[in-house]
């Protein structure tokens, strides 16, 4: 019984403390609040980091509990944040908590407090708020330093199409900031009387340094300012996908997306997970990572991959089978064998993959431009016999495969290329000919073309052509020709001939191809058609021949005009009619001729039509040289006959006349038409090529026109140039023509018989001058003093009368126009009374070397009035007459004025018998018989009286 109640006592004791720590437990979260709470900031992030702890819990115990926290701005009255923060405490745990601020930290003062509550259901009848703790003050600006102006945040970086919000902090609130956004204001709130917050939202890209943003006082030149880095949106990965090629190793590849595109690129990071295993790798590189497998790893596979950089995160998942993702490798060992003329083999190796060794292996053959494709299962060693190949070609084989079970990607090619061996020539040469009589003998140039690739069926050695002369068919002639000629030219006499022309290579011969020549060309006249070419070529048909005919050749040259012409041809079957001829080598404005022609059964060709074109035509090159002819007064002709129409690019389908005229109406036959320059004028259309000369009817006497020609084809007219001119005869020129050309031949006629007897008028109508120099009264003259005496002086002169001419200059006036009187004459005479005669000779005026006396009208002597005449002392001798005068002639010479004198050559020889015959004497002496010019001199004209000359007058002279 004592044992009994000791053992209840103990119970009870027990029972009671446990409730005691019950009551303990239960009562505590009531007493749970936060404390030591700590406020720290990140400036570069803009965060607010909170940590605290929970003392009151009992040891090793653990509550859920939620955490409440309030974040005010400027006041604690002005709450800007509340949130519940949830999470299991344990006793003295650190705990911690982030806030970003979408205000700089800097443009505000923050304040933080918190309180705590159980929330663990556990106790639910629990959950009630502690204390708030008391308010954390945060207050950055105190820090900032003595700087009048700050802007904030200080080198953000966000992403495109984000709002940030941007302040700016003034020391001073009595200065006006204004601030600016790539140069643009920005218009805020204000904060506080020093602080003012922008709200910039969808912010864009600008460029790869960032976006600029300053701030500056109207006040002062203080100008702050940041720069906002705004990169491309974070993309997630793209074309995620997961592949193996051996089962144990899976290779991951993703397309990353678009960089940041800033200057500096944001790091990133790239996180594989696959959930069945829990298994996670960083990887490596930003496109692609590496997964091993475990050997006893599951089939199916979940994967995630989560990009990151310093702003997101962004994530992909893919879900697929093991064996479902299967990328072979090449195969190896790849051969070819038994390579013949049409076959080969091809071997090769394929890499196992596990238990699922089966695989599709796929062939493709290249050869000649063509493709085959054939598909092989294998599941170690693979073969495969190619068949149909053509000799001597170069192939290339190459071979893959792919899981056959379910397939993901084929594996890349392993390729090898091969020849196949020669064989012989399979077609017979392309042959024609050409053939031409020369001197007797028939000249055959033969042509072939080259065999291609496939018909040679190796490289071609030479060419055999064999001649067979059908009239001597035992007359056989070989010819070894190697490539790459590919034809030759054969004379031949008059006979027939049959050639047969074979290619040959290592291996033998091809069929050969036969052309006969006959002995009679037998060439008819055929007349040319023309033919329009189109983009395709020229489409040829001709008419069907009756009889047998083997085939049909159409033959043309590629480059007509040219000696190497590059002969063309194109053989057809006996049932074709027509055919469409192309070439590269055909040109705009180039004319072709095609000649189209008949086999017959002995293989002799026959020409059938002709025919002609252009694979496009083009206007006239140049126009005519016209002549003009035939003009009258109403019409003129125009002709061209030397303008080559055939060499024109294009087919002349006639031609254009422009006549200009003055007239505003056009003449019948013509339209009015209006030039390249805008000017007008009658057209004429001459719609017959070959016609060569045209009449211009209907013009207008005496009037001018203008003409010009040009060809035209079906494209346009040739090219403008320049109008030639005429002007149409009055009409009655011709007849002012028959009357005008006698009168000037006539004329003419008489100017030659001038000419002829010019001799003859020269004698009568002005003879020969006197040469002094050669005159023969030098021989009569006896100088004592000089005897070689050759000119005569005027001391060598008795003078019988001088003539004075008074000449007026300026204001003088002469004598005559004093008073006029009759001409007087001056006679000197000798003073000796025995000579009571004459001299030997009487002096004449030599009008010759005085021009101002011939041009009077006095033809002996030049008349002075007597009242002007001067004292004239006669002269005692013949010798003293010509010293005293030469010596008063001197005298007087140097005073008469310039310009007033003339001098007159007196002569001894002729009388005074013209001029004014009434102031002659009346009985003038006898000249005596002389038949020789006496010496001369020269009398200045206008001179005064010489003081040593007695002046006579008539009477004096009688006496």
């Amino acid at each position: 019984m004592a044992l009994f109640s000791a053992f209840q006592t103990t119970f009870l004791l027990a029972l009671l403390s446990l409730k005691t720590y019950q009551s303990e437990v239960l009562s505590e979260p009531l007493s749970l609040a936060p404390e030591s709470l700590e406020v720290s900031i990140d400036s570069a992030r803009q965060c607010l980091h909170l940590q605290w702890s929970v003392h009151n819990l009992a040891y090793h115990q653990e509550l859920k509990m939620v955490f409440q926290i309030e974040i005010s701005r400027i006041k604690t009255s002005n709450v800007i944040w509340v949130e519940n923060y949830s999470t299991t405490v344990k006793r003295n745990q650190v705990l911690r908590w982030s806030w970003e601020s979408q205000l700089p930290l800097e443009c505000a003062k923050h304040s933080v407090r918190m309180r705590g509550a159980v929330d663990d259901a556990q106790v639910p009848e629990l959950r009630f708020w502690s204390n708030w703790t008391s308010w954390e003050e945060v207050d950055v600006q105190s820090s900032l330093g003595h700087d009048p102006l700050f802007v904030f945040p200080k080198d953000k970086l966000v992403e495109e199409g984000s709002n940030v919000t941007i302040c700016y902090v003034s020391r001073s609130h009595q200065n006006n900031i204004s601030c600016y956004l790539e140069g643009v204001r920005m218009h805020g709130e204000q904060l506080d009387p020093n602080v003012c917050v922008f709200h910039l939202k969808n912010v864009p890209f600008i460029r790869e340094t960032g976006t600029n943003i300053y701030c500056k006082a109207d006040r002062g030149d203080v100008i702050k300012g940041i720069v906002l880095f705004v990169s491309k949106v974070f993309e997630e990965p793209k074309d995620f996908s997961c592949e193996t090629r051996d089962l144990k190793t899976l290779n991951c590849t993703w397309a990353p997306g678009s960089d940041a595109g800033l200057l500096t690129q944001l790091s990133q990071s790239y996180t594989l997970f696959e959930s069945f295993s829990g298994k996670k790798t960083l990887c490596k590189h930003k496109s692609w990572c590496n997964w091993q497998v475990p050997p006893d790893s599951q089939e199916m596979h979940n994967f995630t991959l989560t990009a990151e950089n310093y702003l997101r995160k962004r994530s992909v998942h893919l879900l697929f089978n093991l064996t479902h993702r299967v990328h072979p490798m090449a195969p190896f060992n790849v051969f070819v064998k038994n390579v013949s003329a049409t076959n080969a083999t091809m071997t090769w190796k394929v890499h196992s993959i596990g238990n699922y060794s089966t695989l599709l292996c796929q062939i493709e053959l290249y050869g000649e431009g063509k493709v085959i494709q054939q598909n092989v299962s294998v599941k170690v060693n693979g073969k495969h016999l190619m068949k149909k190949l053509e000799p001597s070609t170069e192939y290339a084989a190459q071979v893959r495969c792919a899981n056959a079970n379910h397939f993901w990607k084929w594996s890349e090619w392993t390729r090898r290329n091969f020849t196949t061996a020669e064989a012989a020539p399979s077609e017979a040469p392309d042959v024609w000919r050409n053939v031409k009589s020369v001197q007797g003998h028939c000249v055959v140039t033969l042509f072939w073309k080259p065999l291609s690739k496939l018909q040679a069926n190796g490289k071609i050695l030479f060419y055999n052509v064999v001649l067979e002369n059908l009239d001597r068919p035992s007359t056989l002639k070989l010819l070894s020709i190697p490539p790459p000629a590919n034809g030759t030219e054969l004379t031949l006499d008059q006979c027939s001939y049959q050639i047969r022309v074979t290619a040959n290579n290592s291996v033998g011969t091809s069929p050969a191809s036969i052309i006969a020549v006959s002995g009679d060309p037998g060439n008819k006249e055929v007349e040319e058609e023309r033919v329009k070419g189109t983009e395709d070529g020229f489409c040829l048909s001709w008419k069907p021949q009756p009889g047998d005919v083997t085939g049909y050749v159409v033959e043309w040259c590629e480059r007509p005009g040219d000696p190497l012409c590059d002969l063309q041809w194109k053989n057809l079957g006996p049932d074709t009619t027509s055919t469409v001829v192309s070439s590269d080598a055909f040109r705009p404005g180039v004319r072709y001729n095609f000649r189209i022609y008949g086999i017959s059964t002995e293989r002799i060709p026959y020409l059938l039509e002709k025919k002609t074109g252009y694979s496009q035509e083009l206007v006239p090159s140049d126009n005519p040289q016209v002549l003009m002819s035939n003009l009258t007064s109403y019409s003129f002709t125009l002709s061209w006959k030397d303008y080559a129409a055939e060499s024109q690019p294009g087919f002349v389908r006639g031609y254009s006349l422009y006549l200009k005229s003055k007239a505003a109406r056009c003449l019948p036959g013509s339209e009015k038409a209006v030039l390249s320059d805008d000017s007008i004028c009658c057209k004429y259309k001459i719609d017959n090529p070959k016609q060569k000369t045209f009449v211009v009817e209907n013009l207008q006497p005496a009037s001018f026109y203008e003409f010009f020609l040009t060809p035209y084809t079906s494209v346009g007219e040739g090219p403008q140039g320049a109008f030639t001119k005429v002007t149409t005869p009055d009409e009655y020129s011709h007849i002012l023509i028959r009357v005008i050309l006698p009168m000037i031949f006539s004329i003419l006629l008489i100017m030659i018989l001038c000419y002829l007897k010019s001799q003859w008028m020269k004698e009568k109508c002005y003879p020969d001058i006197p040469d002094p120099y050669k005159s023969s009264v030098l021989s009569l003259i006896k100088s004592k003093e000089n005897p070689r005496l050759t000119i005569m002086n005027v001391k060598d002169c008795i003078p019988d009368a001088i003539e004075v001419i008074n000449k007026q200059e300026g204001t003088r006036k002469s004598l005559t126009e004093t008073e006029p009187t009759k001409p007087t004459y001056l006679y000197l005479l000798p003073t000796e009374k025995s000579h009571s005669g004459p001299g030997p000779c009487i002096c004449f005026e030599n009008f010759t070397y005085n021009q101002a006396a011939s041009d009077s009208a006095s033809c002996g002597h030049v008349p002075v009035t007597p009242k002007a005449q001067p004292q004239l002392g006669l002269l005692t001798s013949s010798e003293n007459g010509p010293k005293a005068l030469g010596k008063n002639y001197v005298n007087s010479l140097g005073e008469i004025p310039a310009g007033e004198t003339n001098l007159n050559y007196v002569s001894q020889l002729a009388s005074p018998m013209c001029g004014d015959k009434s102031s002659l004497p009346t009985n003038p002496p006898e000249p005596a018989l002389c038949s020789e010019y006496k010496t001369q001199m020269a009398i200045p004209m206008g001179l005064a009286s010489p003081p040593s000359i007695t002046l006579l007058d008539e009477g004096e002279h009688d006496h």
